[in-house]
């Protein structure tokens, strides 16, 4: 009999919880968290516009000299991250898909094999590892070198100048990550399924290369290659704009960049995630 009243007592306590309303220090930092997203995403919008703005009307006439330029980052965002790169592949083929393909076969539906890795690896961990890897290696190093700038006060010197500092710093960052995100992509995407048939092979996975290849050939469709680009060209820009706004949206001192620097890696991965999501429905709708 005391044991039961005992476990009434805990479970009203437990209803009161579940019921009874946050208190008011909780919904003031839910609110006010959601208010400074809200307020962080509207004017990174009006920087995104701004920029999109200085490409269309401004880049036209000055493309031959920023060629160079967005030759450059494109270089240290894409090609100087191919060793990485492939070693990300070769363990993401090794570890997800090599086990995947090997599964398939054991349960006796390796004819699926060609639809779980366009499902899993071309649409959803290709590009999102790539942003990623993009993201902590060339977006943080952006907001470090555009904060630092701002601080010193070389971004109002550039303008002293005459020359528009979207123009010089942001554009060439933003078209050099959206090709390098792109390209990123697509070998590291290649290098993982190729090392994933090795791992396969290794374990005496009774699957020909050819039938592997061909059944993920027929799994791909061109909607798949059309997303593909969109998506991870996407995550390129955006990674690129969310760097370049943290690192010259407001003046800085130099004790500020770090804190900058976390709220670009953190609006970065968002942006990042509501794409996904985005393009997840575009994929159902298809």
């Amino acid at each position: 009999m005391a044991g039961g009243l005992a476990s009434a007592r805990r479970w009203l306590r437990l209803d009161s919880l579940l019921t009874s309303p946050l208190p008011p220090s909780y919904t003031r930092l839910a609110g006010g968290w959601l208010l400074a997203a809200w307020d962080q995403a509207r004017r990174l919008t009006a920087f995104s516009l701004i920029a999109l703005a200085v490409l269309v009307r401004r880049y036209p006439g000055t493309s031959v000299v920023m060629r160079p330029v967005i030759c450059h980052h494109i270089a240290v965002a894409g090609i100087r991250l191919l060793p990485i790169t492939s070693v990300i592949a070769l363990a993401m083929g090794w570890a997800i898909i090599g086990q995947t393909v090997a599964l398939l076969t054991r349960v006796g539906v390796q004819h699926l094999v060609g639809t779980a890795m366009v499902m899993g690896v071309i649409r959803e961990l290709g590009p999102l590892a790539t942003a990623l890897l993009v993201l902590m290696r060339v977006g943080v190093p952006t907001v470090v070198e555009l904060g630092t700038a701002r601080a010193t006060g070389e971004v109002e010197a550039i303008e002293a100048l005459g020359m528009d500092p979207v123009l010089l710093l942001v554009v060439p960052r933003v078209l050099g990550m959206m090709v390098a995100v792109f390209a990123l992509t697509a070998y590291l995407i290649v290098g993982a399924l190729c090392a994933g048939y090795v791992f396969a092979f290794l374990q005496d996975v009774p699957l020909q290369p050819g039938e592997y290849f061909r059944q993920v050939a027929l799994a791909l469709t061109w909607q798949d290659f059309l997303l593909l680009g969109l998506k991870s060209a996407s995550f390129g820009v955006v990674i690129a704009l969310a760097s370049c706004f943290q690192g010259l949206s407001r003046p800085l001192e130099l004790r500020d960049v770090a804190g900058v620097t976390g709220s670009a890696v953190a609006a970065s991965v968002l942006a990042c995630v509501a794409l996904d999501a985005l393009f997840i429905l575009f994929y159902l709708l298809l």
